[in-house]
């Protein structure tokens, strides 16, 4: 998204900085000190609409985070890191929270529950169904068998293919054009491709994935077949896991007779 205007610049910082867990005050302190080289709490809270006495409180939360630093004078002089600074200091922030939150959640149970899930879950929107795909790839043990519209086949997707074929995951591909498979040929080499049943690019279809013959997940392009991957409401997907799973079941069966059917093309 373009910043038109200086002020336009100022807000987006300051939401931004909110959203990272900083006070209103803070936020608002830290953004005006990026466009001086140090200021007063006078200075600062003429060019920021921060209270004066607020301005201190401010300070102190912001030093606490590693972003000012003050100059014991008098009257105290404020000064605030760099922009590429604050960037490494909240990459660190969330780094760190998300390891706690996913030692957190590993501690309540297994990492990866493969279960059996008694009818069906959806998903919605592109990345969210993205997720999905990639934690059921990263999470195979013995063979994937994708069918996906050339558009969905991102490189995060092909480069988890990749990292599967490479643990000896064995990788059947299929609904891709001829041009694509050279392609990933050079990228997924130990991949297995064979052709889709129809015309996928003809169709509303996204994307079809089995994982160990237990996991599967159905995607489709809701707005048509010229919906924009790039539109993140643009896909649905459902899912289910399971031997007996009735989703795991018919798209079992489905991709055996292919896969089966292929073979004897050949």
């Amino acid at each position: 998204m373009s910043i038109d205007s200086v002020d336009d610049a100022r807000s987006e910082a300051i939401e931004h900085l909110e959203q990272f867990g900083l006070s209103a005050y803070a936020a608002r302190t830290f953004v005006a000190l990026t466009t001086i080289d140090s200021g007063t709490a006078a200075e600062i809270s003429e060019i920021s609409d921060v209270p004066r006495t607020r301005v201190y409180d401010a300070v102190d939360e912001l030093e606490e985070r590693g972003l000012v630093d003050v100059q014991q004078s008098s009257p105290k002089q404020f000064w605030a890191v760099s922009a590429e600074t604050a960037e490494r200091t909240f990459e660190q922030e969330v780094s760190h929270r998300t390891d706690r939150l996913n030692s957190a959640l590993n501690a309540l149970g297994p990492p990866q529950q493969k279960h059996e899930q008694q009818g069906v879950w959806t998903v919605d929107g592109q990345p969210a169904v993205t997720d999905r795909i990639l934690e059921f790839v990263r999470g195979a043990d013995d063979e994937i068998v994708y069918m996906t519209v050339e558009d969905l086949l991102t490189d995060d997707v092909i480069d988890a293919l990749a990292a599967a074929t490479d643990r000896g995951v064995t990788i059947h591909l299929g609904g891709i054009s001829s041009d694509v498979q050279a392609l990933i040929r050079e990228d997924v080499p130990g991949a297995e491709l064979f052709d889709s049943m129809w015309l996928w690019s003809d169709t509303p279809a996204g994307r079809l994935l089995m994982v160990d013959g237990e996991q599967t997940l159905v995607s489709v392009l809701v707005n048509g077949k010229d919906a924009s991957p790039s539109d993140p409401r643009s896909e649905k997907a459902i899912w289910g896991a399971g031997e007996t799973n009735s989703l795991v079941v018919v798209l079992r069966a489905l991709f055996a007779w292919r896969l089966e059917h292929d073979e004897v093309d050949d």
